[in-house]
């Protein structure tokens, strides 16, 4: 049964520039130029990205719910799975070339990137989900109440100590406020093809 996690419950990477908790959720405005990243391509690292986290222990999984409504450059927001500084993974929702996108960054001391173009979840509500099984984080997504589509296979050391939650970025604007509806733990997929 999945279980809502209190927003207090969770700690910071780096303070956003403003937080704001009501009953219909979480708004967190993010500071210019936060972002997550490492090298690859930029030659950069980039370490500010606003992350609110609690523990992701084996076998277990996470999912945030937001608002997408933000349209600017790199504008993104999702769960941020943490190992330590140099190992981690972002997955949701990224403006990339004036498209909202989902997709995924997975980090092992260098970033990768992918995304595919979701233009028509604009307006609606987007949950992301991370399940923790074994050797590997499953990242999944839906918008509204639509059914779960596969986004990502990524390693995650099975021993590792490992941190997840909400995060959101804005490396190009200094306006961007994204509302969270839910944060919620639960139990990791039972599997990672659903059965016939």
């Amino acid at each position: 049964m999945p279980r809502t996690i209190a927003w207090p419950e969770g700690t910071w990477t780096h303070e956003p520039a403003a937080v704001a908790v009501d009953d219909d959720g979480m708004r967190v405005t993010a500071r210019e130029g936060s972002d997550a990243w490492r090298i690859t391509s930029y030659e950069f690292v980039h370490a500010s990205e606003h992350a609110l986290l609690a523990p992701l222990p084996l076998e277990s999984a996470v999912e945030v719910q937001f608002r997408l409504d933000f349209v600017h450059q790199f504008d993104q927001a999702g769960i941020f799975v943490k190992t330590d500084d140099t190992s981690w993974i972002k997955a949701g929702i990224e403006v990339a070339d004036g498209e909202a996108s989902l997709g995924a960054v997975v980090t092992q001391g260098t970033s990768d990137w992918s995304l595919r173009p979701v233009v028509e979840w604009t307006g609606h509500l987007v949950t992301i989900r991370g399940s923790r099984s074994g050797n590997a984080l499953t990242v999944r997504a839906r918008v509204d109440d639509d059914p779960w589509q596969l986004v990502r296979v990524a390693p995650l050391t099975p021993d590792a100590e490992v941190t997840a939650g909400p995060y959101c970025c804005a490396p190009l604007n200094a306006e961007l406020t994204v509302h969270f509806t839910s944060w919620r733990s639960d139990h990791a997929d039972a599997g990672l093809h659903p059965e016939p």
